[in-house]
């Protein structure tokens, strides 16, 4: 069986399986310069640009340049740059499975061997746009020197290439860019941007270049989300490779849902052109709301699910949501509780959208997600991401949301340590012990041996010097919580959560 490559499409094209290019895209001009080879990036920001180029739209492709030293290009060179995206999950509550060849990189560049190639992509009018992915380290400061071949960090790269551009068009303002970061850090636009100018600064870079820096290019917030895990497992991929009749290295998969929101105005919109084309890319003047949305809904669902999950035996999300009272519960909790107490302005159709879209995420059966990978730091996340949901709804409704109580409930038995070996805290489940991964396991163990119950339960809710708010002001109650507790100590977290839901009131989406 032969790699991937261009002769194959012919053959494919009539195929049900798997969605392929037409010839036409391997003449179409170069748009992007993108920093990053990664799967995450060619399952996101280069999925919707190899999609809207099969409907015509964005007509541009995207030259990637390779950063760092780890692997090499022959893949890449090999295969034609085509690579295969497995794409599967829920919709709609509907399980979904699309695979297609993706045609969006016309070439890969290596920084370390092919610089002066990467800056002759800068002098191309086509070029407009920049995507990157290089880690939260990638967004960094460090002293650099764009003269280097090539400078040493991605801002430097950067920068280089803005200089070159500059040079190159002779200050036009009408050959500014529209750079788009993707690394997962809050305001990762303008914090590059920043970092660019204060290295323009450094490196001696005449005035005009820095006022044309600022005015004439736009550095885009964006928030992404979509768990692309990268290559299948070896069945799945053998089984694609089987059916399809070529071998890939460079394939990879993805769930189904994709979100890319993008801060921007209306000349931004016009040159992402590909965001017309599907439902998973917003550009925004403000993209704070999604930040919210994910936030609250999703974020805010793993936190006071994950204890939960891992006490009543469901070691992963697949698991855990085939369980109908877990499935109850944090169905009412997101829809109920959750969406309206987002401090931010939403409407009630496009909360409850969202939150179907996580459920349907919560649901997919392809992606192994360990619960006790998101119990690591449970306590920094129940106050980023659930304490001021708290504060909101008993703003709201002047109540305490039972769900959350409940899950607030779970975190503080999931925090019981029963055994210390040096700086490590261990709690006990499911006839195993588990290391408790949070700065706050001391604080909770010493609470657990020096109180009793009721007395521990009423420090640990009134201690507003961690939650920022004494809990029983927003109307939690300590006895529900020590009820709980007990009954998790005596009957199971599993069948505690069935008599609380057999109590309350709610409705199953």
């Amino acid at each position: 069986m032969n790699h991937l490559y261009r002769e194959h499409l012919r053959r494919l094209r009539n195929s049900p399986s798997v969605t392929v290019p037409d010839d036409s895209v391997f003449e179409l001009p170069e748009k992007v310069i993108q920093f990053g080879t990664g799967a995450f990036l060619r399952g996101l920001a280069d999925y919707f640009v190899d999609k809207a180029n099969r409907e015509g739209v964005f007509n541009g492709r995207i030259v990637v340049v390779k950063s760092t030293d780890e692997g090499d290009l022959k893949a890449f060179d090999r295969q034609d740059n085509l690579y295969t995206l497995a794409m599967k999950g829920v919709h709609n509550g509907k399980l979904v499975e699309e695979t297609i060849i993706s045609s969006a990189i016309s070439r890969v560049l290596s920084a370390k061997t092919q610089w002066s190639l990467v800056l002759d992509c800068a002098r191309n009018p086509a070029i407009k746009i920049v995507f990157s992915n290089t880690t939260e380290l990638g967004i960094q400061l460090v002293q650099d020197d764009i003269y280097q071949w090539p400078p040493v960090s991605f801002p430097g790269k950067l920068l280089a290439f803005l200089y070159a551009r500059f040079k190159a068009f002779a200050a036009n303002p009408n050959f500014g860019l529209v750079i788009v970061p993707t690394e997962l850090i809050a305001d990762n636009g303008k914090k590059l941007e920043s970092i660019v100018l204060e290295l323009a600064h450094r490196n001696g870079l005449e005035p005009g270049f820095i006022d044309w820096l600022e005015q004439c290019n736009s550095f885009c917030n964006s928030l992404v989300d979509r768990i692309v895990p990268g290559r299948p497992d070896i069945e799945i991929k053998k089984q694609i490779e089987n059916e399809l009749g070529y071998m890939d290295d460079l394939m990879i998969m993805s769930e189904y849902y994709r979100l890319w929101a993008i801060e921007g105005d209306e000349k931004v919109k016009e040159i992402l052109s590909f965001s017309q084309i599907d439902s998973g890319v917003f550009i925004e003047p403000d993209i704070e709301l999604y930040r919210e949305l994910k936030l609250r809904l999703l974020n805010g669902a793993h936190t006071l699910g994950c204890g939960l999950a891992f006490l009543a035996g469901f070691p992963t999300v697949r698991e855990s949501m085939k369980n109908p009272f877990f499935e109850a519960y944090l169905s009412n909790l997101i829809q109920n509780e959750i969406a309206v107490s987002i401090p931010y302005p939403v409407s009630e159709e496009r909360a409850h959208k969202f939150s179907l879209m996580v459920l349907d995420r919560f649901r997919n059966p392809y992606i192994e997600h360990k619960w006790i990978n998101i119990t690591h730091n449970y306590s920094a996340k129940i106050n980023s991401r659930v304490i001021p949901a708290f504060q909101q709804f008993y703003k709201e409704y002047g109540t305490a949301p039972e769900y959350m109580t409940f899950g607030f409930a779970v975190y503080i038995y999931f925090m019981k340590a029963v055994r210390k070996d040096g700086e490590h805290y261990f709690g006990f489940a499911n006839d195993a012990y588990y290391l408790i991964q949070d700065q706050r396991a001391a604080y909770f163990h010493q609470k657990w041996q020096n109180y009793e119950l009721p007395e521990m339960v009423h420090l640990i809710l009134k201690d507003s010097f961690i939650w920022g708010s004494d809990l029983t002001k927003l109307g939690v109650s300590e006895d529900n919580v020590v009820q709980y507790l007990e009954s998790f100590a005596n009957s199971g977290v599993a069948q505690t959560l069935e008599n609380f839901l057999a109590k309350v009131e709610y409705v199953k989406i």
